[in-house]
């Protein structure tokens, strides 16, 4: 498979329908299946990795089986290699080397990708976590550690992409934050 350097989403009305464009793109490109899955409000949401290409290829093929159940569609080319990881909630952090926390929190699980690419790219931060739809009403939600200002400079540059769609829905930094907020949230 080519190199991995882009994240394709669909999100989807019909948990049906979800399951039909997910088989379709997995078909129409040599894509890596991230997370494929009914989300809250009953939409489906698919994720889907790979070169810039087959990605492009495995979305248009999704997006023309779905028909009127599609939501969005969205393609981030060049992601930051980190996205993938905190999709997977497979980052690890030592609480004590934790100096403050950022949040942004947007209005579609698809965007919210974008966001934590534009905020990894513009500050040296770690993305913690990407969550996605899961018991937030379909929304999605970054965390990301790192000093305060990389983290203050990583959510303004993540809240500047939301707002560009009008996905944006809050924010936050917390300096030095409690060993209890990480232990329940992280």
């Amino acid at each position: 498979m080519p190199e991995i350097n882009s994240i394709g989403l669909i999100e989807l009305s019909s948990v049906a329908t979800g399951f039909l464009v997910e088989d379709t793109m997995l078909k129409a490109g040599s894509v890596q299946l991230l997370l494929a899955r009914s989300i809250c409000s009953g939409k489906f949401l698919i994720v889907v990795s790979g070169d810039v290409t087959s990605v492009q290829a495995a979305l248009l093929a999704g997006a023309a089986v779905a028909g009127a159940s599609l939501i969005e569609r969205r393609q981030i080319a060049r992601v930051h290699p980190t996205v993938l990881a905190a999709i997977s909630q497979s980052v690890e952090i030592d609480p004590k080397n934790l100096r403050s926390i950022g949040v942004v929190e947007t209005f579609s699980a698809a965007s919210i990708i974008d966001v934590a690419d534009a905020a990894i790219k513009a500050a040296n931060v770690t993305l913690l976590r990407i969550h996605l739809a899961m018991a937030l009403g379909g929304k999605g939600f970054v965390l990301m550690a790192g000093d305060v200002s990389s983290v203050q400079a990583a959510v303004d540059a993540g809240s500047r992409a939301a707002a560009e769609d009008g996905m944006l829905v809050g924010r936050g930094v917390i300096p030095a934050p409690s060993p209890e907020l990480f232990r329940e949230y992280i």
